[in-house]
């Protein structure tokens, strides 16, 4: 009895917070023009997350959440008095429904959407990841000048699956962090090292230094991904949806590789091809024995 008192003084208490907190009720308030621009990557220190999962996975992070916008059925779900529970100390703000629905990025919106820091993506920090997870083999992605985000984000989500190290994406790619990149990567991106906006042939420069073998996908190619040697350490290069790489681009990479198909189909989607070859390269590194030292990153 006891523990359904104070399970309801808690809900009380929760319910004249809410009560108590800000209500937005114009769509010409400040923090919601800012939220706009941040959603249409107009402010590059900042990202626009929506949904509840997304929401957890940044509370789980240790991105700094500038703002937190929600909905009134939002705040009447179990789910959502749990998450509004546990950033009550947070800038958080109530809005209307029509005023979500004039900053949603989805269809069908959840009624919960933060701003938070951007998380870091530059050299540094993505070396100082990398030495962190020193015992794995290291296989990463290089995506060039992939410009679909729904694309990017499947590509994370796998990355992550599988065990890759870390994702670099070269100048010109789609914003990694835009909201629907980071839906399609349901919060991959939120956790895997990321190094962005780098230019193509300095990476590949930077990986040889690295001991990295490079290898990409090629029609022409004489290997199949299934004889690729995935039991050393490798960047998988991936090219852009609508154009690949180049010919000057292909000359510099180590291997390349090719997915047999048949029925005279010429081609998969990039998610599906980067998962083809993704697993492939699992089902090895599974199966190594031993262990293997990282390669010295110079």
């Amino acid at each position: 009895m006891r523990n359904v008192i104070k399970e309801h003084s808690y809900f009380l208490l929760f319910i004249s917070h809410l009560v108590m907190m800000l209500k937005i009720s114009s769509r010409d308030n400040q923090r919601i023009k800012q939220a706009r621009k941040v959603r249409e990557s107009l402010i590059e220190d900042a990202i626009f997350v929506e949904g509840l999962r997304l929401a957890e996975e940044v509370l789980r992070s240790n991105l700094e959440i500038s703002d937190i916008f929600f909905t009134d059925s939002f705040s009447q779900t179990e789910r959502g008095q749990v998450f509004l529970r546990n950033v009550e100390n947070f800038n958080s703000a109530q809005v209307s429904e029509k005023i979500f629905n004039s900053l949603s990025d989805t269809k069908t919106p959840q009624g919960i959407i933060l701003i938070c820091e951007r998380p870091e993506t530059n050299k540094k920090a993505f070396e100082a990841l990398l030495q962190t997870d020193s015992k794995k083999l290291p296989h990463l992605v290089l995506l060039h000048q992939i410009n679909n985000p729904a694309n990017q984000g499947a590509i994370l989500r796998t990355c992550e699956a599988v065990g890759v190290s870390g994702v670099i994406l070269t100048k010109n790619s789609a914003d990694i962090f835009s909201p629907k990149a980071l839906r399609g990567a349901m919060g991959a991106s939120l956790r895997l090292p990321i190094w962005s906006n780098v230019d193509f042939f300095d990476v590949i420069s930077w990986a040889r230094g690295g001991n990295f073998t490079s290898v990409c996908a090629d029609v022409n190619a004489k290997k199949s991904y299934l004889e690729i040697d995935w039991k050393k350490p490798r960047l998988l290069v991936f090219g852009s949806e609508a154009h690949g790489l180049s010919q000057e681009e292909r000359n510099v990479i180590d291997e390349s590789l090719i997915i047999p198909m048949e029925n005279q189909v010429e081609s998969l989607n990039l998610a599906v091809s980067s998962g083809v070859i993704l697993y492939e390269a699992k089902r090895q590194r599974d199966n190594k024995k031993g262990g293997h030292a990282p390669p010295e990153i110079k």
